[in-house]
């Protein structure tokens, strides 16, 4: 595990000063919301402090907090005409500086919220012995007049830099540090809980009951019974070390979760995924879809791992559980499954190189085996490993430097309106700042831009909440021309290393050209570039012209002022190096700004399309969705990490097809869908979720494909007691599959915790299926635990 300054101090392990200046604390803000009511009088940044907030550790600061988030024309939780179910023009950061802050209720950050504390001292937010509320901060309060916020539409949250200490609540008194039922683009980071380490205590850290995740990472707990009490569609958790906890991880129920990095010490329990409850009808049916634990350590601890998997338990592929270079040192039980020991532990040191229970296939066999043991572990690349671990790396706060070493682009004339053209303010201001060695700070805005944007080797950028660059204009109409609203790298090939951080890209209106992302940047595999919480969206917010009066369903389809991407990202073959952590390419499946969050109806054509020959690229915490061709592609390319990786198809398909409106380009290696579908339904006409083409090296720890919708209707993918429909499209994700100009082989392809929704076929190889959905039923998803190719 890699501390931070700021854990460092918090846990006394250094002298702190009385004061450690943060840049972020003092750079000029300048940020704005064009669209927001009230218009340049909004105020995007706000110091708990100018709101009264003392942070002496003697003031209750609830409702000076409080009023600084709720601040302004805001996202107000509730249905219309008073209040708010989503929104992106009232974006805003609340920044705490060092102090402890008394909290007595909960804090309720709102929609497109990002609360920050200083890393190099982090602020305490610390509990009264009275303290009432569903956590310290409560990102979803229950029991109000109004419903909460619908929790697979919350998007674009933050929390970083923040101890929780709960210490002052009496042990037996459940009080937990965060409640966080969220889903894409949102993150807890660098965050420590302190709580009640009595025997009995009923304290929690992290508390997360429903939503579609997400990402946590370097989060440390002491104490609490459990320190996490969790459950969620899918959820990426990275590097979370917890001590002398009851339990440290309860999974309440899950389609699959990832968990990257875990330290466990002298805790009860390490990880309990044994939950059961009434599950499609069925008594005492396994909740826990399935849990991916790798490069994780477990010490001092009874029993590593609990389950309720057996022979006969429902349903049949519940529970589904792989283990993957997990180190153990005194944990007499590795898996305490329902009836006895599963996996014996050791009161010395072991290293468990993969376990797995579940469903597994091999090759081209259509019969799962039912496993539970010990198997082969996946072969590790050299150029993915730090020591024996994957690589990882978290996003950089940039703590260390001075203010001086950051370059508005506000200050170099950019006007982030989302009108003025700011194209050559941009370019000009990356490419001076990072010939000088400085960090290009996006402020706060929509920056339109109609041409592409050239991001160098060398080059540094961080957004405040999530600037937008929007492209726009004649130059991305061209389908047959596509060209990049933003390039990482010339295509004349470069090496180096580029950083990028909370920013958006975008579109504005017909944009058939426009690729959103292109990188060509060659970059070591020891010092990967990276991306974290860099995300497209397509549509679907205020200033896209692709909203509810331009894109609705039922309109003539398809709608050529509704086709608004070429594609997402493509990391061309000439790019490596790539480290992408809780990035969100995201075509709208509805109006974030519209007061019903009603569904839209846009067309991208292309989601992530990876071709690099020399490929090392880590893929943690990412989805792709609704694009209109795939969304996840990998062609010619090897060497590729993928944590939990998410998808869901067009809610739109098969009215029009796949290849409406974007006809494939054999020379971008497009599905073939008019050889491939020859003689099948009309849902074969589907998206891919996942396509792995003459690719070598493949090593998916947990993934999601998802296929809720045939033609804006759920009938295709109903649950009940009596209904189990899984027919939403014939097929999801294809190895090697080509067509009558496509030949692709040898793809050698890996996966843990392979789940599926909608889908006939969960894995087609070479145009064949060798997985059925109908042989690996769950609660919602099909779940394969493993296939080795």
């Amino acid at each position: 595990m890699k501390l931070s300054w700021g854990f460092l101090t918090c846990l006394g392990l250094v002298s702190q000063a009385s004061s450690q200046s943060y840049w972020y604390e003092t750079i000029a803000h300048q940020g704005v919301s064009p669209y927001n009511p009230q218009g340049s009088a909004y105020q995007v940044f706000r110091n708990v402090k100018a709101f009264g907030a003392k942070g002496d550790g003697v003031t209750d600061d609830t409702a000076a907090i409080n009023a600084a988030i709720s601040s302004g024309s805001r996202c107000v939780e509730g249905p219309p005409p008073g209040g708010c179910q989503s929104s992106t023009t009232s974006p805003a950061v609340v920044y705490f500086p060092e102090g402890t802050y008394l909290i007595s209720s909960s804090i309720l950050p709102y929609y497109f919220t990002q609360l920050i504390g200083n890393p190099n001292a982090m602020p305490v937010l610390k509990a009264t012995a009275s303290f009432s509320g569903l956590g310290l901060i409560d990102a979803d309060p229950y029991g109000s007049s109004v419903p909460d916020y619908v929790t697979t539409n919350v998007f674009y949250r933050q929390i970083r830099n923040f101890v929780f200490d709960t210490t002052n609540v009496a042990s037996g008194t459940q009080v937990r540090g965060i409640h966080w039922p969220t889903s894409q683009a949102t993150s807890l980071q660098n965050c420590v809980f302190q709580l009640s380490q009595a025997s009995g205590n009923q304290h929690q850290g992290v508390f997360i009951e429903n939503g579609s995740g997400g990402f946590l990472t370097d989060l440390v707990f002491y104490g609490g019974s459990p320190a996490m009490s969790i459950g969620s569609q899918q959820f990426t958790s990275r590097n979370l070390t917890f001590h002398n906890s009851v339990t440290a991880i309860s999974q309440l129920w899950d389609w699959g979760w990832t968990y990257i990095g875990l330290s466990i010490n002298n805790c009860g329990t390490g990880l309990d995924i044994s939950a059961t409850g009434t599950v499609n009808g069925v008594a005492n049916g396994l909740e826990v879809g399935s849990v991916t634990l790798i490069d994780s350590t477990i010490s001092n601890t009874p029993i590593g791992i609990r389950t309720s998997r057996a022979s006969g338990t429902y349903p049949e592929t519940g529970g589904s559980l792989a283990l993957e270079n997990v180190v153990l040192t005194n944990v007499p039980t590795a898996v305490q499954g329902p009836s006895g020991v599963s996996l014996a532990g050791t009161t010395g040191t072991m290293t468990i190189g993969a376990y797995v229970e579940g469903n597994s296939y091999s090759a081209s066999s259509t019969t799962p085996t039912t496993i539970a043991g010990t198997v082969s572990a996946f072969p590790r690349p050299a150029s993915l490993l730090s020591g024996s671990d994957y690589y990882t790396r978290s996003k950089p706060q940039y703590q260390n430097l001075a203010v001086s070493q950051f370059s508005s682009v506000r200050t170099a004339g950019a006007r982030g309106d989302g009108v003025t053209d700011d194209s050559a303010a941009i370019q000009s201001i990356i490419t001076s700042a990072t010939a000088a060695g400085n960090i290009v700070y996006f402020d706060a805005g929509i920056y339109k831009v109609t041409t592409t944007i050239y991001i160098p080797p060398g080059a540094k950028l961080v957004g405040e909440t999530y600037p937008v660059i929007m492209g726009s204009g004649s130059y991305f109409s061209d389908v047959n021309n596509p060209q990049p609203v933003v390039r990482v790298g010339s295509t004349a090939g470069e090496s180096g290393v580029v950083e990028w951080s909370d920013m958006i890209v975008s579109t504005q209106g017909a944009a058939s050209g426009a690729i959103l992302i292109e990188w060509n940047l060659a970059s070591p595999a020891a010092t990967p570039s990276g991306m974290w919480d860099v995300h497209t969206r397509i549509g679907g917010y205020a200033g896209s012209d692709l909203q509810v009066a331009q894109c609705a369903v039922g309109a003539a389809q398809p709608n050529t002022n509704c086709i608004a991407a070429f594609q997402s990202m493509h990391i061309t073959p000439i790019g490596s190096g790539v480290y992408m952590e809780n990035v969100w390419l995201w075509s709208a499946d509805h109006d974030i700004d519209d007061s019903q969050d009603t569904q839209i109806t846009v067309y991208s054509g292309r989601g992530l399309l990876i071709e690099s020959s020399t490929g090392n690229v880590w893929l943690i915490g990412t989805a792709v969705e609704h694009h209109t061709l795939y969304q996840y592609q990998f062609t010619n390319t090897q060497n590729v990490f993928m944590g939990f990786i998410q998808t869901e198809t067009p809610y739109y398909q098969p009215s029009p097809e796949a290849t409406s409106p974007f006809s494939p380009v054999v020379s971008r290696n497009d599905p073939d869908f008019g050889v491939y579908c020859a003689g099948r339904p009309s849902t074969c006409n589907d998206a891919w979720a996942l396509r792995i083409l003459s690719s070598h090296d493949m090593l998916v720890y947990g993934a999601g494909l998802y296929s809720f919708f045939d033609n804006y209707s759920t009938d295709c993918s109903a649950h009940n007691a009596t209904v189990y429909n899984e027919v939403c499209q014939t097929q999801i994700f294809g190895i090697d599959e080509g067509g009558s100009s496509e030949t692709y082989s040898g793809s050698t392809v890996y996966i843990y915790g392979l789940n599926t929704l909608g889908s006939v076929s969960m894995i087609d190889r070479d145009g064949t299926s060798i997985a059925a959905q109908s042989a690996n039923t769950n609660m919602y998803t099909e779940i394969v635990a493993m296939y080795v190719t």
